[in-house]
């Protein structure tokens, strides 16, 4: 049995082809088919249903993919182990869900630069369930997500709380009204990121939990053309306050909530078996100043 049998079995559980794994392992399709049926000899058992194009793990199949991935998870932590030499360059690559990377990310890529020289980042700007997935599989060193989140793999730490504020265009009605309450809302129009946003998950909630169901008019893929709907005068947003640009002043209105102001929780997420290297601790430290500097602003 070699590793490398291992790492075939694993790329084609998570790709369900043969024909994609090899790919995704850089090697032709009948070599890894070769590699692949070497391996259920040996093992006396077939691990993967051939179906068409499909593969599916057995039952046996499944078994030896969860170990064989801890086995892999290991290696990697031994060779990271190993690597991890101060007077040379590390690598860490981390992710952010698209509510907090263009906010935080290039910030603490330039302090980066400057304070921890020999570190290198690589960024991964994504949603949080692939963001998870991610960090779990040993892809990701960590990750920058909103809470709540429960997964018995990962090291969750909470690490800044902020609150959301509603944004509205100049030209608005509403714009000269200086207060709302959750309920002056419930006629509006609202502009919103598509459903596997964490945000407009939590403002459904919000708006929820205040008897109402927000009216969307619009759905954006990224913060920064919902900014430009809403000072068109689309509509309303209720938005971080991290993604509050000085440039706004000219098309939007930022006002606070009355009565319960809806907050959320940033966490970083870590494997809780992952070999934290000496750059990712230091760059932990570094991202936990950063978001205490983004409290005191």
């Amino acid at each position: 049995m070699e590793l490398q049998q291992l790492r075939y079995v694993l790329a084609i559980a998570e790709t369900g082809n043969f024909t994609r794994a090899a790919e995704a392992a850089f090697v032709s399709q009948p070599s890894l088919s070769q590699q692949v049926a070497k391996l259920e000899d040996e093992l006396n058992h077939k691990l993967f249903h051939r179906l068409g194009r499909r593969a599916v793990p057995t039952e046996a199949g499944a078994v030896f993919i969860e170990r064989a991935r801890r086995i892999l998870f290991e290696v990697d932590n031994a060779a990271r182990e190993i690597r991890d030499d101060p007077t040379v360059d590390r690598t860490i690559t981390i992710g952010a869900i698209p509510t907090i990377a263009p906010y935080v990310l290039p910030a603490l890529i330039q302090r980066c630069a400057k304070e921890l020289p020999n570190v290198r980042i690589n960024t991964k700007e994504a949603f949080r369930r692939e963001l998870r997935e991610d960090v779990a599989k040993g892809k990701l060193d960590l990750a920058l997500v909103v809470t709540p989140l429960e997964d018995p793999r990962l090291s969750i730490e909470p690490i800044f709380t902020e609150p959301l504020v509603l944004a509205v265009g100049r030209k608005h009605r509403l714009a000269s009204t200086r207060r709302f309450t959750a309920r002056d809302l419930a006629e509006q129009t609202f502009i919103m990121l598509g459903e596997s946003s964490t945000l407009t998950q939590q403002i459904q909630q919000f708006c929820g939990s205040h008897n109402f169901e927000p009216r969307i008019g619009h759905k954006c893929a990224q913060v920064a053309s919902l900014k430009q709907l809403v000072g068109f005068g689309l509509g309303v947003a209720i938005l971080p306050r991290l993604a509050q640009n000085p440039d706004d002043h000219e098309t939007i209105v930022y006002r606070q909530l009355s009565g319960t102001v809806p907050t959320r929780e940033i966490a970083v997420i870590r494997h809780l078996q992952r070999y934290q290297s000496q750059g990712a601790a230091a760059f932990l430290q570094l991202l936990q100043s950063t978001f205490r500097s983004f409290g005191d602003a």
